[in-house]
């Protein structure tokens, strides 16, 4: 696509900015062309270069958004944009012969460069020449020295006037003053300039006119025109007839710009027909500035031309010098000398960076525009040709755009991860030999994207903790690894909402965000939980944020918390349990088995079973594993029938835990020999492990004790007293209390709580009570310890009418407690607060901590109750 093509001129129409040219290369460049006459001033009306806006079709808006910019390569900024306007102005004062000389057309370029896309547009402005030079001469007068005898038509050539404009401007025409001898006649060169000659017209007289004077005036083409004038000063000699004349009348030659100083270049020659003084040719150079000067040297009696500066092609290409040759006799002849520069590759390439964006998201497009770079060769021809490239390795490319602009794209996707940053290094090759080159690194970082979840080491973390742990104790730190970087990279731990045992999981423990610490936040007991799973999510803070789930076991471990509790035999309080061993058991005779449990775990758990203390050690033995009593030797008459055995369970834990267990053994091979035996039994008390403390502490408050023990005596005995008076004035039956943990006590045990028996009780007040009870089968023997009747009362008041007699004929076995136990014997204290019967009843047996009660029918309690005075006044007669 391609704009119509406009141009305008600023002389044409003064409030219309310039020439305007424009072409649009592509979508993203555009060329345009102004044209601006020279010495306008920044400020002044009419500094109005273009609407760079309009002519561009882009909107001034844009123009903002995108931070247009100008680039130019002069070293003084002509030229300022507007972006508010969308104008380009004259920024600093334009003087043309400056900027280019006698260069036509002259002019410079500019690029503007926006962003966010990325365009660039090329803007030509050629400055236009005004008349602001008058035409000079280097000398204020030109001197002549002719000879009287130089002939009609002879040519003087006359020192010429410079003008630095350019065009219509320049230089136009000579001028010499009326006079009748000397004519004027104008040349041009081939390079455009414009030089005169004086052709003699009549014949010189000195004697008559010795010297002659007269004004060359140079005048231009401008409007109003200027000019220049200088002294033409003749001296009119005597007699040489022939001037010098050179055999060329032009002469050519080359040099290369890298040539040394003192480099030949050429010589000249001429020659004169006149003898003597008057034939001898001197050389001079004719019209030359002061900058030929410093580079050229001409030896004036050989003609030879040599260096003696530097050249420079990319700044002059060639020189063109005038050569006077003059004879002593002032006859002067012409000639030029046209010297080419040879262009050498001397200049590398340049590499300038227009606009470079970094960092680049790793997530661009392929093709994304970079940088944009402008690259230039001073040298000329092949030595100018230029050739961009980059690393082939790295996934970026150069692309041409405008005339020695390259824009670097990515040419691939990128991944920050691997590779964070980039060192793009550009070559600039020229094709000259040998070529010359040179490079620039941009140093590219790529900007993360969180396109990298949280990652953990493994799929799932198993930690320990023991149990009994103190709460907000550290049981684990989880790390999770994010590969981004900065805030995409910063991870936070959080626990999933997940039930353990019913209840979240927040309870039992919790996790630092930011460390990934594992706490507890209570005590754990490993008897209740024993593992705990959670789901621990790591979460980035990108955005979005990305995350990721671990499962963490955190198993507990078992301490040795628990000792060991045993089940069988059951301990009671207020009765005492007993074992009976035939005397006939043989060695071993498997007496009972001690059964304890630990709720603890592994070697926690092992038990081991020793027997602490025994009335006869060298009777019975206890199994280390299974904690089996047997006898160790055969069971003699000399035995005492109390045995009474204390077994110590312990576990294998460190440090240990240990249960005490009582069991006593009767001896004996019927129960009223056991029954004589066990009646003044004592009841022994296990003292447990904290009795050292009950111990200290009865101590600190013995005093308190003291002084209260007294009163709670007397308020004891007078609260007995006066309950015992009311039981005995009352016809109400007194119901026993039965304390409410009962069935639990006996629940630990492997006997049932509830046993049908038979009892009979007699009228005896003071003394103990015998009561013969037929509950199921059980060979277990009960004896209240504080009971103080005797076996021979009991069997006075008809006790074998009451006792079952298959109870002496079963055989006391061990193995028979799997199927058939005898009928145990229970035997209560007697005291005034409860009543006997005359007769037998059926009923049920509870029994407590303290001591077992019988509960029979409430009619023949009744019954009973007004005998109550009559057995009191039988039982005192018979005592």
């Amino acid at each position: 696509m391609q704009r119509i093509q406009s141009e305008k001129s600023i002389l044409d129409e003064p409030d219309s900015p310039a020439f305007i040219l424009v072409f649009l290369i592509e979508t993203s460049s555009c060329q345009i062309r102004y044209s601006v006459p020279e010495e306008m001033r920044k400020g002044s009306f009419g500094s109005l270069i273009g609407n760079i806006a309009q002519d561009l079709g882009l909107d001034v808006q844009r123009l903002r958004s995108g931070r247009a910019r100008i680039v130019t390569r002069q070293s003084k900024q002509y030229t300022e944009l507007k972006t508010d306007k969308g104008i380009l102005v004259v920024n600093e004062r334009i003087d043309r012969e400056q900027l280019c000389g006698d260069v036509t057309p002259c002019s410079f370029s500019l690029e503007v460069i926006l962003e966010n896309p990325m365009e660039l547009h090329r803007i030509t402005v050629e400055i236009l020449d005004i008349n602001d030079n008058s035409p000079t001469f280097r000398k204020e007068e030109i001197k002549f020295e002719i000879s009287e005898s130089a002939t009609l038509g002879s040519r003087f050539l006359l020192a010429s006037a410079e003008d630095a404009d350019v065009g219509s401007n320049g230089l136009q025409k000579y001028i010499l003053t009326t006079n009748d001898i000397f004519g004027l006649k104008q040349h041009s060169s081939p390079d455009g300039r414009k030089y005169a000659e004086m052709i003699l017209q009549k014949t010189l007289d000195r004697e008559s006119e010795p010297r002659i004077s007269m004004k060359l005036i140079a005048v231009d083409g401008g409007t109003p025109p200027r000019s220049g004038t200088v002294n033409v000063d003749i001296t009119v000699l005597d007699a040489n007839d022939n001037p010098p004349l050179f055999n060329q009348s032009l002469y050519r030659a080359t040099v290369l710009e890298n040539a040394l100083k003192g480099t030949y270049i050429t010589t000249v020659n001429a020659s004169d027909a006149d003898s003597g003084s008057n034939g001898l040719v001197t050389y001079r150079f004719s019209n030359m500035n002061e900058q030929l000067a410093d580079i050229f040297h001409l030896d004036e009696i050989t003609g030879t031309i040599t260096l003696v500066g530097k050249v420079d092609y990319e700044k002059d290409k060639k020189y063109e010098i005038m050569i006077e040759a003059m004879d002593q006799g002032g006859l002067t002849d012409s000639s030029k000398v046209q010297i080419e520069i040879v262009d050498v590759n001397d200049n590398a390439p340049v590499i300038n960076v227009m606009s470079f964006s970094s960092p680049v998201p790793e997530d661009s497009a392929s093709g994304t525009t970079v940088a944009i770079i402008h690259v230039s060769d001073a040298d000329s021809d092949q030595n100018g040709q230029i050739v961009c490239t980059t690393d082939p390795n790295i996934p970026f490319k150069i692309k041409s755009t405008l005339t020695n602009y390259y824009a670097l794209v990515t040419d691939s996707s990128f991944d920050r991860e691997l590779v964070p940053e980039y060192n793009i290094t550009v070559w600039a090759k020229d094709s000259g030999s040998p070529s010359l080159s040179s490079t620039t690194i941009l140093h590219l970082k790529i900007a993360d994207v969180n396109d990298n979840a949280p990652l953990f080491d493994n799929m799932v973390y198993v930690a320990h903790i023991t149990e009994n742990n103190s709460p907000g104790v550290s049981i684990f730190s989880i790390k999770a690894r994010d590969i981004d970087w900065n805030q995409n990279a910063r991870i936070s731990y959080f626990l999933e909402e997940t039930q353990i045992n019913g209840s979240p999981v927040s309870s039992y423990v919790s996790i630092n965000t930011e460390t990934g610490d594992i706490h507890a936040v209570r005590s754990f007991d490993y008897e209740q939980i024993k593992q705990l799973e959670l789901v621990v999510k790591a979460q980035d803070g990108g955005s979005p944020p990305l995350s990721s789930n671990v499962t963490v076991k955190i198993l507990v471990q078992d301490q040795n918390d628990n000792p060991p509790q045993v089940l069988y035999p059951v301990q009671t309080g207020g009765s005492v349990v007993a074992e009976m061993v035939p005397r006939s058991a043989d060695v071993g005779y498997l007496v009972t088995k001690v059964v304890a449990v630990d709720v603890d775990s592994g070697q926690n758990a092992w038990l081991s079973y020793k027997l602490q203390k025994a009335t006869d050690r060298a009777l019975f033995e206890v199994g280390l594993q299974n904690g089996e009593i047997r006898t160790v030797r055969q069971v003699t008459d000399k035995d005492a029938v109390k045995q009474r055995l204390s077994v110590i369970v312990e576990d294998n834990g460190q440090p240990s835990r240990s249960a005490t267990v009582i069991v006593n053994v009767a001896v004996a091979d019927s129960f009223p020999e056991v029954l004589s035996e066990f009646t003044d039994f004592p009841h022994d008390k296990e003292y447990n492990d904290n009795l050292t403390f009950y111990l200290v502490l009865a101590l600190a408050v013995v005093s308190f004790l003291f002084i209260t023990s007294l009163v709670v005596i007397i308020s004891v005995k007078i609260y007995r007293w006066r309950q015992s008076r009311v039981l005995y004035q009352s016809n109400l039956p007194v119901i026993p209390y039965y304390p409410p943990r009962y069935s639990d006590t006996l629940g630990t045990g492997t006997l049932q709580h509830v046993y049908n028996y038979e009892v009979c009780r007699t009228t005896d007040s003071r003394k103990s009570d015998c009561k013969f009870v037929r509950a199921g089968s059980q060979n277990v023997l009960i004896m209240d310890p504080s009971s103080t009747g005797t076996m021979q009362r009991i069997q006075n008041e008809k006790m074998s009418v009451l006792l079952d007699t298959e109870m002496a004929t079963v055989p006391w076995r061990f193995h028979d407690f799997q199927r058939e136990w005898p009928n145990p014997l229970f035997c209560t204290r007697g005291d005034e607060e409860r009543l006997s019967y005359r007769k037998c009843s059926t009923g049920s047996w509870f029994g407590s901590e303290k001591a077992p009660f019988w509960a029979g029918p409430y009619s023949q309690w009744r019954k009973q109750a007004v005998h109550r005075a009559e057995d009191r006044q039988r039982d005192s007669s018979r005592e």
